[in-house]
């Protein structure tokens, strides 16, 4: 294996170019002295926000000009730190800078109360005499739509002296799970296999039979041994929000943890209601998978093997970005033009070193380049993170081009939409150019797994959350017994009569963080149908829309930035759409397969 380099070996070209930001870390240094002087100003606010109208205006300017100089000096020292975790300057730069936020934060804690203590007509009655607060409209709108759930100041106070013990189900799960579960080794064929959390997914991928059956056991057998303690956990969690709920006046935990997003419970329901009309595609995509795998039986522990795997081509990153750009000019010059900035201005940190953050991201914000961290080595999911982070880079570069500072940030709902839009484009674009069967098999599989993996199976996640936070409103005891059963009846109902449900599945609940993040997987699932109706549009000519909607940062709530890309969340047809895609790739698979 080839050695690590050093940062400082790492050619200059193929880093990213944070002098864009901070020529050098002594001017960090010196805007860092200067902001640190300068944002008590914002307390001279305290209790005059309301005042009038001159005075919410200079507020919220003041608010804004501060921020943009905090984060400023955030993503400088972030992105600094992340290129060497190591490295104990930038250690300490990121260390001063996460001070100076949380100071600012304590600063600022009196204007939610204060805007919460104040009458939102009149705050109406100043936009109107005001034309400059115009812009501030949308924000305003966002926070007063809190109001009905907000409490006194002292009750606010209280809950927040809490704040930290509220995380103790997650920190708990996290702390069991990753540090103090330790799973038996995997034993086949004389050969001792050491598993956990991270490799798991290796094994479920193994040509070998026994090693995946014994991983799966292995693994979901040891989490039954832990069955109380994570019913508990769990059950705790589930507890928590309902009473959060209904404490800030919702109605159900799960009505208040869409109310952020302003988003309807009926587009939850609707999207579990119609995933369970149309589980026969789901069936039909197992079946395939069984005849591809020559299997008599298909079990659980058989559907994370690949159906082609003898596929594995190289890239060069030159090349990987030659196919992406060549992808994705689809979107037009326009898109193209300011993707090629990407490159040209050095926004991309290539290559791994010695202390580089893993994974890939897109980072930045209004007054810096929406940078991407890559760990490029060459193979094909390489080439599709490219894609990926960057539909999150151009999304970034359209909204604060096109937006205020104060609605420049785009809701976290529809942040991987543009990503995963260009994924598929990049995908679909492959599959046309493509005239070699094994890498088409190869490219229809991971785009059936993928819409698997993010349609069904999320959807499978996001009815089993609801129905457990529903079961205990409505007096029920999740004990461990109960959770189990729920879930294997789930399960059963979701893989049909062609898989075979091995009866350890029935502990898999126990094994899943997203149960802790409050009604998120859903998220999943909508993201990928919504960039599927994209895309087709897209691929019919109809670019603008979507180009419209990359403009919108955080202008609007998010169903409706969707519907400028003609987009509507609400209407089952979405996701009738992303089935459809999934079907018509089953049938291409199983063409190309059978040589037709």
């Amino acid at each position: 294996m080839e050695k690590q380099k050093e940062r400082k070996d790492i050619n200059v070209n193929d880093t990213w170019d944070l002098t864009l930001i901070f020529k050098t870390d002594e001017d960090f240094y010196k805007e860092l002295d200067k902001v640190t002087k300068e944002i008590n100003d914002i307390t001279k606010y305290q209790g005059h926000i309301l005042d009038n109208s001159n005075n919410l205006l200079s507020f919220l300017k003041q608010s804004d000009e501060d921020e943009r100089k905090l984060y400023k000096l955030y993503y400088y020292a972030h992105l600094k730190l992340d290129q060497d975790t190591a490295n104990t300057i930038y250690q300490e730069m990121e260390g001063k800078i996460s001070n100076l936020l949380q100071e600012y934060s304590i600063l600022t804690s009196f204007v939610m109360p204060e805007l919460m203590n104040g009458d939102y007509e009149q705050v109406l009655k100043f936009i109107k005499e005001n034309k400059e607060l115009e812009i501030y409209r949308f924000n305003l709108e966002n926070i007063y739509r809190y109001q009905s759930h907000s409490l006194n100041h002292d009750e606010e106070k209280l809950l927040s002296t809490l704040s930290k013990s509220l995380d103790t189900a997650e920190k708990t799960f996290e702390s069991l799970t990753d540090a103090d579960i330790n799973f038996p080794d995997i034993v086949v064929d004389g050969k001792t296999y050491p598993l956990n959390e991270s490799n798991y997914s290796v094994y479920m991928d193994s040509p070998n039979r026994e090693i995946r059956k014994n991983a799966f056991n292995n693994l979901l057998g040891t989490y039954g041994n832990y069955k109380n303690t994570l019913a508990s956990t769990f059950s705790g969690n589930v507890e928590l929000l309902t009473s959060m709920a209904k404490i800030k006046k919702f109605n159900s935990s799960l009505e208040a943890s869409l109310y952020p997003d302003n988003i309807d419970k009926s587009v939850y329901n609707n999207l579990i209601d119609t995933i369970n009309k149309h589980l026969d595609v789901l069936y039909k995509y197992y079946d395939l998978k069984k005849e591809s795998l020559n299997l008599s039986e298909l079990h659980l522990y058989d559907i994370y093997r690949t159906m082609v795997s003898d596929y594995d081509k190289s890239y060069s990153f030159d090349e990987a970005k030659e196919i992406v750009m060549d992808a994705l000019s689809i979107l037009g010059e326009d898109y193209i033009n300011n993707l090629s900035k990407a490159f040209s201005e050095r926004w991309i940190d290539k290559y791994n070193n010695k202390g580089k953050r893993g994974g890939a991201y897109s980072s930045g914000f209004y007054d810096t380049k929406p940078y991407l961290l890559l760990n490029f080595e060459g193979k094909y999911n390489d080439v599709t993170t490219l894609a990926h982070e960057l539909g999150h880079s151009m999304h970034t570069y359209y909204s604060c081009s096109n937006q205020p500072y104060n609605l420049s940030s785009y809701n976290i709902f529809v942040a991987e939409v543009a990503s995963t839009v260009n994924e598929l484009i990049l995908v679909r674009y492959l599959l046309k150019k493509s005239t070699d069967k094994s890498e088409k098999l190869f490219l229809l599989n991971k785009l059936m797994e993928l819409y698997k993996a993010t349609i069904y199976r999320q959807v499978m996640f996001a009815e089993f959350e609801r129905d457990m936070h529903a079961s205990l409103e409505s007096g029920e005891i999740l004990t461990n017994e109960y959770l189990c059963s729920k879930y294997y009846e789930l399960v059963k109902r979701y893989f049909g009569d062609g898989v075979v449900i091995d009866e350890n599945i029935k502990n898999e609940w126990m094994r899943i963080p997203h149960f802790y993040y409050n009604f998120y997987v859903y998220k999943y699932a909508i993201g990928l149908s919504c960039a599927t109706k994209i895309v087709n549009d897209i691929e019919s000519g109809k670019v603008n829309d979507y180009l419209n909607f990359l403009k919108t940062g955080g202008s609007m709530y998010p169903s409706e930035e969707l519907l400028v890309a003609n987009v509507d969340i609400k209407d089952p047809k979405l996701y009738l759409e992303a089935i459809n895609a999934f079907n018509n790739y089953i049938d291409e698979y199983k063409k190309i397969m059978k040589g037709e």
